[in-house]
């Protein structure tokens, strides 16, 4: 029998869902089965599988030890990179400039180097996150990037921000603003533009259309053009929509592809110039709470930016023609 006790980074999630993070090692049909069966308790009592923990709460789980795994003292995330680009810190949150080529999370190519280990491994050696100190909660990432983009990426260090955040970027409560370069000069130079997305989930690639058709889903995309040069356009975005490729598609969809952009560009336009990489930051982000925000309300109003994009400096000094750029 092993006995948990709620923190404040354990409190506000089910009962499932904790003993899924605190002992990993237990398959859910037992977990289910346990707690239909009394063997997993809360306060003493029979506990609910939906039933929202708090702190202070005690659930003792009478199952076997070989589910207690015992824990690693040597954690993989101490193999990330000690590289880290930070925009901004508090007690609360951080703000990372992820790097174009650096994956938000691990997968099958890359586990142990990639933005949200490196977090880990800062905040470790900092003394702000220790595992054995932790039931459930680990630092964790509200949003992500895709490896090909660069830009501000946020991740909370508890748990409260976490889930306040989380319920902020689905109700649009930030406001995110990327630089892109695109092909060719747009005749408006400012406005929104209105499409209908549909995805490939095989293919990993998204189509845009004028009209709404069945599986589509409505794209908004607002754009202000900064500058232009040699056939070639330095432009603003901020989303009113968050959809998968919804910058590079949309752009691609009205004739004006990403420079450097393979899936969606054209080879033919970028091959000549020498670019291999899209040109596509998240550089700016606002927080424009409408309702509260608890521990975060201090952030209300508060913007963030990457103080230095390549590709925007490189744009307005006159470098970027020719191929020159080999980042």
């Amino acid at each position: 029998m092993k006995s948990f006790t709620i923190s404040k980074n354990d409190s506000g999630q089910r009962l499932d869902k904790f003993i899924s993070k605190a002992v990993p090692a237990l398959p859910k049909s037992l977990m289910y089965k346990y707690i239909r069966t009394k063997r997993i308790k809360v306060n003493s009592k029979k506990g609910d599988i939906a039933l929202k923990l708090n702190v202070g709460d005690v659930v003792d789980m009478y199952i076997n030890d070989e589910f207690f795994a015992p824990v690693d003292e040597r954690y993989d995330f101490l193999s990330a990179s000690k590289n880290l680009d930070i925009v901004y810190e508090d007690e609360n949150i951080m703000l990372l400039d992820k790097k174009v080529g650096l994956l938000s999370h691990p997968d099958e190519t890359e586990y142990n180097d990639t933005l949200i280990t490196r977090i880990k491994r800062y905040l470790y050696e900092k003394g702000d996150y220790n595992p054995k100190d932790e039931n459930s909660f680990a630092p964790a990432l509200v949003n992500r990037i895709d490896r090909n983009t660069g830009g501000i990426v946020i991740a909370a260090k508890n748990s409260e921000s976490l889930r306040i955040l989380n319920q902020k970027l689905k109700d649009r409560e930030l406001e995110k603003y990327y630089l892109c370069v695109v092909h060719g000069k747009i005749p408006k130079k400012s406005g929104t533009l209105t499409g209908w997305l549909s995805k490939d989930e095989k293919k990993n690639k998204v189509e845009v259309f004028t009209r709404e058709l069945p599986g589509t889903k409505q794209i908004r995309t607002k754009y202000s053009v900064l500058s232009e040069k040699d056939g070639l356009s330095l432009v603003e975005v901020e989303l009113l929509t968050g959809r998968t490729h919804q910058i590079r598609a949309h752009f691609a969809s009205i004739g004006h592809p990403l420079l450097g952009d393979g899936k969606y560009g054209s080879n033919a336009l970028n091959k000549p110039l020498g670019y291999k990489k899209q040109f596509l930051y998240s550089y700016r982000l606002k927080f424009t709470f409408e309702t509260d925000a608890g521990i975060l309300n201090y952030l209300n109003g508060k913007s963030f930016e990457v103080p230095d994009v390549w590709f925007r400096r490189e744009f307005l000094d006159g470098t970027l023609t020719g191929g020159k750029i080999t980042r």
